[in-house]
């Protein structure tokens, strides 16, 4: 196996050849350059477009030169190396100029692993060295109108026709739904059965027939998320995800991988946005303000210890280990952070953030306010992490749901015996 030095003068070598580096990282100065602070970046589709367009040419570069799919197996384009060697090309990397790669943060984060771990072999060879290759990109259409957070309350049904799927319902909150060539989604397949029982995983063409992409506005002013309609929309059994009926399992992959990605990410109000707060707080004359210090101080240790918490998750998924409800954990301190730092930023800024008077640093933090709650529910809510948490970490009974028989939910129902 090539060492990591080796890898690490592979990996210099093509960067240096294929990339321009980055200029020294200056340090942050209130009221210089942009001041645009924002959880989720709004784009005009038009450029959005162009962006993917660069984003997948460097990613088919990269994966020509064999360093696509660092970790994957050999028989799909990767190269079978250790996370080590992941860790290596991602620290390197990070010091050049490269086209965004967060286009492919669903479908390689999410999608793969999934297609990877319960599709077909047919659908293994179709699918997987294309992602990586940046040939296609996928999204995950799991939510629904009336199944959220509790997924397993999701209607949209699939119905055997031969050697086919027809699927036919609603999904919405979809990212990436509008640019991709794939999606993973998950359907039920047999309404009689308890409602974890009865659902399947597929993977669908999002460019078939009765395939219909409608944008949603936020009140960010972006359309980042979408509503995706399936009228009919045939599926040929190859493209089935696990047995039948088994999809709860196929969901929990993919929402496991979802909350490493998203937990692992950073958020939380760490790195610059943490030092862009410091710097406010100076700039604003309340560095000697005893509540506002207080309010700093619990934001920096909030910000510090999720970075611990999320180190020792990501070092158990670099050992090989599955993640776990640790991912919950991650996930929730990055929103409760980011909700933290935008209320103590809303006290300092008061009027400020909500009037746009032009001054730098300030009504550019209502992004960030605005996004917030998004956040809180994309890749599942505060609430359900803290099911998980109480459930599979404390130990705590489950919370009676809408199919549970408990005396309360036959007195709502009004099949309690007399």
């Amino acid at each position: 196996m090539t060492s990591v030095d080796e890898f690490r003068a592979e990996v210099t070598e093509f960067l240096e050849a294929n990339a321009e580096r980055k200029e020294a990282e200056k340090k942050f100065v209130w009221g210089e350059g942009s001041d645009k602070v924002a959880m989720f970046e709004e784009r005009d589709r038009d450029a959005e477009l162009v962006m993917l367009k660069e984003s997948c040419t460097w990613r088919a570069k990269r994966f020509d030169a064999g360093l696509g799919w660092i970790t994957g197996p050999t028989e799909f384009g990767g190269r079978e190396l250790s996370s080590a060697h992941q860790r290596v090309y991602d620290s390197l990397e990070a010091k050049y100029r490269v086209p965004n790669q967060g286009f492919f943060t669903i479908g390689l984060g999410m999608v793969a692993p999934t297609i990877l771990a319960h599709g077909s072999d047919e659908a293994k060879e179709q699918y997987l060295e294309a992602m990586y290759r940046a040939d296609i990109v996928g999204c995950q259409l799991f939510s629904e109108p009336g199944a959220g957070s509790d997924l397993a309350s999701l209607q949209m049904k699939a119905e055997r026709d031969g050697d086919e799927w027809v699927l036919t319902g609603q999904k919405v909150w979809t990212s990436g739904a509008h640019y991709s060539d794939i999606g993973e989604v998950i359907a039920r397949t047999d309404p009689g059965l308890p409602k974890h029982k009865g659902l399947t995983g597929f993977i669908v063409d999002m460019r078939a027939p009765g395939v219909e992409i409608r944008p949603l506005r936020q009140m960010t002013g972006g359309a980042s998320f979408n509503e995706v309609f399936f009228t009919e929309v045939k599926v040929p059994d190859s493209h089935r995800l696990g047995e039948v009926n088994n999809g709860w399992n196929v969901a929990l992959t993919t929402l496991m991988n979802e909350r490493a990605a998203i937990g692992a990410g950073g958020g939380g109000g760490g790195g610059q946005l943490l030092t862009r707060v410091i710097e406010m707080v100076r700039a604003f004359g309340l560095s000697q303000d005893p509540l506002v210090r207080q309010g700093l101080a619990d934001l920096i240790i909030s910000s510090k210890v999720q970075a611990y918490n999320n180190q020792r998750a990501m070092d158990k998924i670099r050992k090989g280990e599955l993640p776990g409800p640790e991912m919950s954990g991650a996930k929730l301190a990055g929103t409760q952070n980011m909700l933290k730092m935008g209320d103590f930023v809303s006290k300092v800024l008061g009027p400020k953030m909500v009037a746009d008077s032009g001054e730098w640093g300030t009504y550019a933090w209502s992004q960030l306010v605005v996004g917030t709650p998004g956040a809180r529910i994309a890749g599942g809510s505060d609430e359900v992490m803290r099911n998980i948490i109480g459930e599979r970490v404390l130990g705590l009974p489950k919370d009676p749901g809408i199919d549970s028989k408990s005396p309360f939910n036959e007195l709502k129902t009004g099949t309690q015996k007399t």
